[in-house]
């Protein structure tokens, strides 16, 4: 029988997980209250204002659902402003507010020496073919 180690696929959500842990404990033991799903959102948001929320879900890799809760809890911490589009008013324009400015502005550091520390032992040659050949998976995979 197959081991799961040498499962590719295992192996690469396992070290997904794996960072995503090591990263959500050192923006936790730098005193900051967001989360990296609540990050990757900001970040969207921040760059792509006028997405949907479909739209951000797809780039943070998430379901609509998550992606409306997590903008939710965004403006309740006020992070996030969210308003009805005068045009459609069954839309909403989302906005970061100068708190949620802060705070990404806060943990980018942190997020910055985590991928670091991640990558560490890892040359610029290994990490570009080790891009190359994720972008063959995803090309392979595409319907």
């Amino acid at each position: 029988m197959e081991k799961l180690d040498d499962i590719v696929f295992y192996m690469l959500e396992r070290s997904i997980k794996k960072y995503r842990q090591y990263a959500q404990k050192r923006l936790i033991a730098a005193g900051h209250s967001i989360t990296i799903d609540q990050w990757l959102v900001l970040s969207v948001i921040k760059k792509h204002p006028e997405k949907s929320i479909i739209e951000i879900a797809e780039k943070v890799f998430k379901d609509a659902a998550s992606v409306s809760r997590i903008i939710d809890l965004l403006v309740r911490s006020r992070l996030l402003k969210r308003s009805v589009l005068e045009k459609d008013r069954r839309r909403f324009q989302i906005n970061i507010t100068p708190k949620g400015e802060k705070a990404l502005k806060a943990v980018k550091p942190i997020v910055l020496e985590n991928r670091k520390n991640a990558l560490k032992g890892i040359r610029k040659t290994e990490i570009d073919q080790l891009n190359t050949l994720l972008n063959k998976i995803i090309s392979n995979c595409h319907e």
